[in-house]
């Protein structure tokens, strides 16, 4: 049994990875700022799920007050972290870029510094798929270089990587970045398309396709996230004995790595609303409109690494991930709407 402080425990991977964590036996820390980036009910649900448990401890803080998590990583006990928080959505880092600097480059800083300083035994932390940014080659693999992001969010997640190598070069702290591939799944983010469509979809409202439909993604189901995360975690990177010339971006002389955790089977936009139309027994009514800034036209993950050192490739096909999320959609908002039902007849009873 370990201890771990998981960041954005109230988050979309966040409570997941705490959840498996809990259910194996571990002890969880969770941190989050329940911030309103969306539905701050979504998040409380989200942590509900975890604070019944007995091995699980919410601290409510914002990873860009430094003197607060200066007091966590001083005051705690925990031995890994998995840092999954940050301002998240490639869009949203057009209108708000400040927000991507406070949460993913300061609130980086003070987590690695906390790392440092309390020597843990292994920083996981995300990075994103985005990074790659104007890459044309595909799959996209961690030897490829990564220098050109077409959007802030890509470009804080490519410096976390860059800060990490720093402090493992420089300290010896393990460290590895995840590179997430379009996660979806129950209980996910109403901004991304899996949610964002089906609400539309079953309010009879039209969806927006963006690049008129002609954009890739490699879907990854939120089941083989966490379980390529806590396979990561418990695999702590050492110092590699590669000859340079054999050295790539993915790998260095210190004990740090990065990883693609993606399904390594991108799936059209359009046949992805085939399959949720599907599955929810709905035509939906399409806007065609051009590629948005900011947006790649495909994602593709290599993960012959992952599967190399930690024996994992993610396989949920896409037509299960989303029969799944459906499944779980009407549930949380059938439950949701009979629970505001219920308060407004006990307002109107008194």
């Amino acid at each position: 049994m370990k201890t771990y402080l998981v960041t954005g425990a109230a988050g979309f991977i966040g409570m997941h990875v705490a959840k498996r964590l809990l259910e194996r036996g571990d002890v969880v820390i969770g941190l989050d700022n329940l911030n309103d980036y969306y539905d701050v009910s979504l998040k409380e649900a989200r942590l509900a799920q975890l604070t019944s448990h007995p091995n699980f401890r919410f601290v409510k803080l914002d990873l860009a007050d430094r003197a607060g998590m200066k007091a966590v990583f001083e005051n705690e006990a925990f031995e890994v972290v998995i840092h999954l928080a940050a301002q998240a959505g490639v869009r949203y880092s057009l209108i708000n870029p400040q927000a991507y600097i406070d949460s993913n480059l300061v609130g980086f800083g003070n987590v690695i510094e906390g790392c440092r300083h309390k020597k843990v035994a292994h920083l996981v932390y995300a990075s994103s798929s985005s990074v790659y940014g104007a890459n044309i080659e595909t799959p996209f693999s961690v030897k490829h270089g990564v220098d050109h992001q077409v959007s802030l969010y890509a470009a804080t997640k490519k410096a976390n990587e860059l800060m990490a190598h720093t402090y493992s070069h420089l300290y010896g702290l393990p460290t590895t970045g995840l590179r997430f591939f379009t996660v979806y799944g129950p209980w996910g983010r109403p901004d991304m398309a899996m949610y964002s469509f089906t609400k539309a979809m079953l309010e009879g409202k039209p969806i927006d396709v963006f690049n008129h439909g002609k954009m890739q993604r490699d879907f990854t189901y939120i089941d083989d996230i966490v379980e390529g995360v806590l396979r990561v975690a418990d695999h702590v990177p050492k110092a590699s004995e590669l000859s340079p010339k054999d050295r790539h971006p993915g790998v260095s002389h210190a004990p740090y790595r990065v990883y693609n955790i993606g399904n390594n089977q991108p799936v059209e936009l359009g046949r992805f609303i085939e399959e949720l139309e599907r599955a929810l027994g709905v035509t939906a009514e399409k806007r065609y409109l051009p590629m948005q800034p900011g947006d790649v036209p495909a994602t593709y993950a290599d993960v012959d690494d992952l599967i190399r050192d930690v024996g994992f490739r993610p396989s949920t096909p896409i037509e299960e991930g989303i029969a799944k999320f459906v499944a779980w959609y009407r549930e949380y908002h059938n439950q949701s709407f009979s629970e505001k039902t219920a308060e407004i007849s006990e307002i109107q009873a008194a």
